[in-house]
């Protein structure tokens, strides 16, 4: 959630997706993530399917995060975080498919 909200108030958040040359897509980004980290809390205590679905979601946000930074050749360290996210939510869309599905 701490991310999705920078993504409509944080200048420097504002100024990334500058450097990014995507600042059409800061406010989709944010709620996306806002809808994501929603999804998972909804889903880990209501519905496997619903975190299930978040998971998968936020999994692909961020492996595009980290594609992204990758292309505009910023190095792993700075990228770390959403791989970090993106493998973080791959075991859990992972893990809950094989124990509710």
């Amino acid at each position: 959630m701490y991310f999705g909200f920078n993504c409509f108030y944080s200048k420097f958040i504002i100024s990334e997706f500058n450097r990014y040359n995507l600042p059409n897509f800061r406010k989709l980004t944010g709620f996306l993530q806002l809808i994501g980290a929603v999804g998972l809390l909804v889903g880990l205590y209501f519905s496997p399917l619903i975190l299930l679905l978040a998971s998968t979601g936020l999994f692909l946000l961020m492996i595009a995060g980290f594609v992204v930074r990758m292309k505009i050749k910023d190095n792993f360290i700075k990228s770390s975080p959403s791989f970090g996210f993106a493998s973080l939510n791959l075991f859990i869309a992972i893990k809950t498919f094989i124990d509710f599905f």
